[in-house]
């Protein structure tokens, strides 16, 4: 992760002074980010030198203290007291939601999509500070939640049921649909984001308990996944640590919405404008340092295409400008952790050691930091398990295929089905891409990168990445229940 030396904050769990085994050196609490003078605008955010790690209507929680001098910012625990409490309190806030018109619930999904908007850089630098992504990918971070807000106000108004003809005289059909009622999400812990939802809630006096928040480790995680008070589960993540989820919501018959990894692939043909090609798989591969669920991690260009694209790559590779992620006319940060840095050099390895030719990359750079060189890999075979393996990281496995036919089986033959593209000038290919017999992933592009997705469509895929769809189209049908009568 990139940072300046020194931790950004402390999160607790358990609201302290300092005293006891929780004593902080003065020389240590100086250290933090944000006592320092260039990170002034932490505040703006609500932040303090410790911040609560549990939050059901009011601030608080019972579990350890995360952040020693010396390590990593390490994620704030709760206590499995502190877990049930905030169940309690969340199924008690969602009898008075469901009280409130739809359109009146829109109106205040509305004023915390604006006031996400009004601190949009600065909350965008925070996202760049803990993950190491580029401030303007920061930035598109926070302004894409914001466009579900704003794209949630409209649905609380177009939110319905068909009525259907029935067999018994003088009667209809009607499909109506509720919310689900309770809704658990295992995702990252934002701070900041909690406090400007908080506000608003209270602003319009109401429960804050409808957005409530519980950080802890795999036990808090279990606890959810196992409880039938939660009545849906969404996890975001590792399809390792989704196969769980599933395995243990699925017992108790529960609901569960899974957005889990990404095998991606382009697919260049004969055809293709080599001048969308090249920028397209260069941005697919290298944003966010290799680390979105859509990065592009498999190259498929046909055999007469081949060399002059990895040729022409190669040269951009090189063009790529690495460094501060907060230097606008830097397009390359690190990655997340040292254990990323490892996961890297282990997948290079490994594909040495399947044949694999590196023609870019490949190691660690020699600055501070988790930065690793975006990596180009040639040679090897499209079966190959390292292929077949999804690492969070910049390295692009690239491929020669012969023909149609034979390309989209090599698409199709990963575990992963989230998102694809091809680039092709023949429309009969782009149809048959389409279709049937085409990708079999969630996201089926044409001309363009497989990374990155518009808010107005369902976002989500297949087979092993989970199944679960989030925001346009009708992922709204995920958070309800539907009856007939």
């Amino acid at each position: 992760m990139w940072r300046a030396s020194g931790q950004l904050f402390v999160h607790v769990a358990r609201k302290r002074i300092l005293s006891g085994p929780w004593d902080r050196p003065a020389a240590f609490m100086s250290t933090l980010l944000i006592n320092q003078p260039q990170y002034a605008w932490l505040k703006e955010l609500g932040l303090r030198e410790e911040n609560e790690g549990v939050y059901n209507g009011s601030w608080g929680g019972r579990g350890e203290v995360c952040g020693r001098p010396g390590k990593s910012l390490l994620p704030p625990l709760a206590s499995a007291a502190d877990y049930e409490e905030t169940v309690k309190k969340a199924r008690e806030a969602w009898r008075i939601w469901a009280d409130i018109p739809a359109p009146k619930r829109g109106e205040i999904v509305r004023q915390i999509g604006d006031a996400l908007r009004e601190k949009i850089q600065v909350l965008g630098s925070l996202v760049s500070l803990e993950m190491g992504k580029i401030l303007v990918e920061g930035v598109g971070e926070v302004q894409e939640y914001v466009d579900i807000c704003d794209y949630a106000v409209g649905l609380s108004r177009m939110i319905g049921g068909p009525i259907l003809p029935s067999e018994r005289p003088g009667h209809a059909l009607i499909e109506q649909w509720n919310p689900v009622g309770l809704v658990g999400i295992i995702t990252a812990f934002n701070f900041p984001v909690a406090v400007i939802i908080a506000k608003v809630l209270e602003d319009n006096k109401l429960p804050g308990a409808i957005c409530s928040l519980t950080c802890g480790g795999a036990d808090i995680g279990t606890a959810m996944a196992k409880d039938e008070q939660v009545n849906l589960l969404s996890f975001t993540g590792s399809t390792q640590v989704g196969k769980q989820v599933a395995l243990m919501v699925q017992e108790r018959f529960g609901r569960s919405l899974l957005e889990l990894g990404g095998n991606n692939a382009i697919i260049a043909f004969e055809d293709a404008d080599l001048s969308l090609v090249v920028p397209s798989a260069l941005f697919a591969a290298v944003g966010t340092a290799g680390q979105r669920c859509t990065t592009a991690r498999r190259l498929f260009l046909h055999e007469s295409i081949h060399d002059e694209v990895v040729n022409r790559l190669t040269k951009a590779y090189a063009q790529i400008r690495v460094g501060n992620p907060w230097d606008a006319n830097v397009l390359y940060g690190p990655l997340h952790t040292k254990q990323a840095v490892s996961m890297f050099l282990g997948a290079v390895e490994e594909a040495k050691k399947e044949g694999g030719t590196v023609v870019y990359g490949g190691k660690v750079m020699d600055r501070p930091g988790n930065y690793v060189e975006p990596t180009i890999v040639t040679g090897l075979d499209h079966s190959a398990s390292i292929v077949h393996t999804e690492t969070f990281a910049p390295i692009l496995y690239v491929f020669k295929f012969k023909n149609e036919d034979e390309v989209f089986a090599w698409n199709n033959e990963v575990k992963q089905g989230l998102s694809s593209s091809i680039f092709t000038k023949d429309l009969g290919r782009i149809f048959r891409w389409l279709g049937p017999k085409g990708s079999d992933c969630g996201i089926v592009n044409v001309n363009i990168p497989t990374s990155g997705a518009e808010i107005g469509g369902a976002f989500g895929g297949e087979k092993h990445t989970g199944g679960g769809r989030e925001s346009g189209s009708d992922a709204w049908k995920q958070y309800m229940r539907r009856s007939t009568w």
